[in-house]
């Protein structure tokens, strides 16, 4: 009874599907969260009769074959990448990127980092850093009697100062981008990390070609659309519920069998 196994493969299918639409809706409100989209592909098939087999004396061959499918798989969950929109914030350190590029901060470890939240802080020795800590690349520290900051287009951080009517700058902040952004593996806190599939990073300012845009005091909102999201998991739970069906249905059919006297 083939059905018993494809209808499960079909319920675990659905049900990671389940599990990333929740995970999108969960982070709706996410500074820069991408959805994800989970993609499936059919298992094996059974060659009961291959194509193409002659059937008869004559040389008759078949058009079509029996090929039996053994169910579905998941193949990928792929990030959905799309420019979210801009919220002003009014925050000095607030920044959103329009376009590509991703900023690139420093872990504990050493390890190199990559995140478009653009929510920055300034640490006790007033280095530019992320909401958890994490330093950003290229450091840069602005003088705690600095009067205010600036951060232009191209990333530069200019700070004022009372003692002085031109701005002093303080550095400029780059941005890295990949050949292939959705191979890059998700480490949560919105944090990425380089992997083979998607390639080395290509380090730029801002406004350079391939690179976007920094806006100060502004915030990239989550680009997960709600209502696309709820027709999903709608479809979903549609499609549970059916093959929950055909096991019922291949488990009547089995005892039907059991029961032949």
């Amino acid at each position: 009874m083939r059905a018993l196994s494809i209808a499960a493969t079909g319920m675990d299918a659905q049900q990671m599907r389940v599990e990333v639409i929740s995970n999108n809706l969960a982070n709706m409100s996410t500074t820069a969260y991408n959805a994800r989209r989970a993609e499936f592909s059919d298992l094996h098939y059974q060659q009961v009769s291959r194509a193409g087999t002659i059937n008869a004396a004559d040389g008759t061959v078949l058009p079509t074959g029996v090929q039996l499918g053994l169910g579905v798989r998941a193949s990928a969950v792929t990030m959905h990448v799309e420019q979210g929109s801009l919220r002003a914030t009014g925050g000095e350190l607030d920044i959103a990127i329009e376009g590509g590029g991703y900023l690139e901060v420093e872990l504990p470890t050493g390890q190199q980092a990559y995140t478009r939240d653009g929510a920055l802080k300034r640490s006790g020795e007033g280095q530019i850093v992320t909401s958890d800590g994490f330093a950003v690349i290229p450091e840069i520290t602005i003088p705690d009697d600095a009067r205010s900051i600036s951060i232009n287009a191209q990333g530069e951080v200019y700070a004022y100062f009372s003692d002085q009517v031109q701005p002093q700058l303080m550095g400029q902040l780059t941005l890295a981008d990949f050949t292939n952004v959705k191979g890059l593996e998700a480490l949560g806190g919105n944090l990425f990390a380089e992997t083979e599939a998607s390639g080395g990073a290509v380090v730029g300012s801002p406004g350079d070609t391939g690179f976007g845009t920094m806006r100060q005091g502004y915030l990239e909102d989550s680009s997960v659309d709600a209502v696309r999201e709820m027709t999903e998991l709608i479809e979903a739970q549609r499609g549970y519920e059916l093959n929950a069906k055909v096991i019922t249905a291949a488990d009547q059919m089995l005892a039907a069998t059991t029961q032949i006297r």
